[in-house]
This record gives C-alpha cells, sequence and structure tokens, in this order.
C-alpha cells in the first residue's frame, strides 16, 4: 500500500475514524442530577450502536483508505471497496443521527410517565455523530472537491543537481540519478579516461564547448503526479499497463501533443493522458 497515494480527504477520514474509536470509550447517556460517581455505560455498553456506528464507521473508513491506497483493490461481492466504505460511513451516520434522536430506545415509551427522567445523548454519543457525519461527509466528497483531491504527502523534491560527470549517490528511480545506458559517466576525452592522446592533454574537439541544444526539442525530465493516474500501452491499447502513483519519480521520454511518454523503474514505457497537475523534477 502506497501511502502518498492517499490524498487529503482520505486524512479526513482516517482522522474522523480516530474521533470515533475515541467517543465509543466515553458516555452512552446522561442523566440530569446524577452525582460524578455514578458509571454510565460507554458506546460499547450498547450492541445496537457498537454494531450500527461505531464497528461500522471503523470498517468503513478502513474500506474507503485501503481502496485509494492499493493500485489494484480487491472486490467485494462485486463491488470496488471505495463505494462499498462509502456506503458503510453513510449507514453510520445515519444510524448515529438515530441514536441521538431516541438514544434510551424503546425504554422511554414504558408507562405513562416513562419519559420523566429518561436519558439523553451523552458525550460520547453525540462526539460519534459529529465524527460518522465528518467521515461520510469527507469520503463523499473527495473525487468531487479539488482540494480534498490533492496528495496527503507531498512528493518529495529532487536531489541536488550533480556536477558534470560527477556519480550520484543513488540508483534510478530519482532526478540527477544514473540512467540506463551510461548516463552521467565520464567522457572519452577528459583526462585519465580512455581515448587520451599520450601524454594527458585532451583532445582539442573536446576542449570545445558542447553546442547548446534548440529550444523546440525535447529535453527529458523527472515528473511526478499528484493523484494515481494511468499509463497506457503506447499503441493505444485502452487497457493501462502500469499506474503511476504520487511520491515516485518518473522519466519523461517523448511528448506527443499534450500527453507524455512516461519510463517506470521496471523500464516499462507508456503513454501519460493526463499531465495536469504534475511536478516537474
Amino acid at each position: 500500500m502506497n501511502i502518498r497515494s492517499l490524498t487529503r480527504g482520505d486524512g479526513v477520514v482516517i482522522g474522523a475514524a480516530v474521533l470515533l474509536l475515541i467517543a465509543s470509550f466515553l458516555d452512552l447517556y446522561s442523566f440530569d442530577n446524577v452525582p460524578d460517581s455514578v458509571d454510565l455505560p460507554s458506546l460499547w455498553g450498547s450492541g445496537p450502536v457498537v454494531f450500527s456506528v461505531v464497528l461500522a464507521g471503523i470498517i468503513g473508513a478502513a474500506l474507503v483508505v485501503v481502496g485509494r491506497g492499493l493500485p489494484q483493490a480487491p472486490k467485494v461481492a462485486g463491488l470496488e471497496l471505495v463505494p462499498f466504505g462509502v456506503a458503510f460511513t453513510v449507514f453510520a451516520a445515519w444510524s448515529a443521527l438515530g441514536n441521538i434522536f431516541d438514544v434510551p430506545g424503546g425504554f422511554d415509551n414504558i408507562g405513562e410517565n416513562g419519559s420523566s427522567g429518561a436519558p439523553s445523548p451523552g458525550i460520547g454519543m453525540i462526539l460519534a455523530l459529529v465524527a460518522t457525519l465528518l467521515m461520510a461527509a469527507a469520503a463523499l466528497a473527495t473525487p468531487l472537491v479539488p482540494a480534498l483531491k490533492g496528495a496527503l504527502l507531498p512528493a518529495p523534491r529532487p536531489a541536488a543537481p550533480q556536477p558534470y560527470g560527477a556519480q550520484p549517490p543513488g540508483g534510478y528511480g530519482y532526478p540527477g540519478a544514473q540512467q540506463p545506458g551510461g548516463y552521467g559517466q565520464p567522457q572519452p576525452g577528459q583526462p585519465g579516461q580512455p581515448g587520451q592522446p599520450f601524454g594527458g592533454q585532451p583532445q582539442q574537439a573536446q576542449a570545445q564547448p558542447q553546442p547548446q541544444q534548440p529550444a523546440g526539442d525535447f529535453s527529458p525530465f523527472w515528473f511526478a503526479v499528484p493523484v494515481p493516474r494511468p499509463l497506457f500501452a503506447e499503441d493505444g491499447s485502452p487497457t493501462p499497463i502500469a499506474e503511476l502513483a504520487p511520491g515516485t519519480w518518473y522519466l519523461a521520454v517523448e511528448q506527443r501533443g499534450a500527453a507524455l511518454v512516461a519510463q517506470t523503474q521496471d523500464g516499462r514505457r507508456g503513454v501519460l493522458q493526463d499531465t495536469s497537475g504534475i511536478q516537474r523534477g
């Protein structure tokens, strides 16, 4: 699971799930004129609240986060994890709202004066309602609100540029790293390298400045995507061959209109059709 593929909306879902878990250990009921020494039950003391609010909310949040964090999430009963988890969070919020309006259940219907002295929602039940409403709202709004679709963790900055001919400290997979095919290796004609004339003097042709590349030519560059995006085959097949994940640097080797031909760390090449918001290295 790549945590860098999670969005800000997923972070809100995680925070709401933590708040729901904390609320589950607080009071379910609240009575007037009851001394503080009285031990009132927590949300775990009510089976309907535990199953329909606490567990439903936590399970829903877990399904949403896992579904968006995995490149290819498994399906449950033919449904993808994210819609399944969103349904759980909405159900938990609906159940919490019902328990707020009628926290004692059918207890207040016993007898003529059964409602007198009936308990009111406790701090745990109130916080559970806030947590489930926030969780359901974030799960539903994340694909629709641009502010929530942003990456939860920003992509790491590219490494500092290396001096010409110097060896970078790492391997393939980030800007400034050595490229396949010998990029970054000392060139023939430099002092102490093969191809140097006898006497240690560099060749005159090598001493001349390298010609500047025309401004209109494409130069390969490193980039990172803000959200997971599919990489399609170069032959135009509609089936993705890979998924680019945020937090990982990829090499753009060619430009085709608004699309880029990208190369992954394992050497696969494909077309990135959606290049909006990419971060260049």
